[in-house]
């Protein structure tokens, strides 16, 4: 979904089975990705989702999966 909207930056699943992300780009599309991670991928089960917003600095010029 980060790909297909360009959105760049990273995210991991943590050992609590919580997912942390890190997303930069056009804020109409990253807002379109925060949106849809509310329901998460098929079978996901989000119970929350928070959001810190942050100044963008252009750290990021892809979208990686980390492990």
């Amino acid at each position: 979904m980060a790909k297909k909207n360009n959105v760049s930056g990273w995210v991991k699943n943590l050992k609590d089975g919580r997912v942390e992300a890190v997303l930069e780009g056009d804020e109409e599309k990253v807002s379109r990705l925060v949106e849809w991670s509310h329901g998460g991928p098929a079978n996901a089960r989000v119970e929350d989702v928070e959001i810190r917003n942050e100044k963008f600095i252009g750290e990021f010029s892809k979208f990686d999966v980390l492990y």
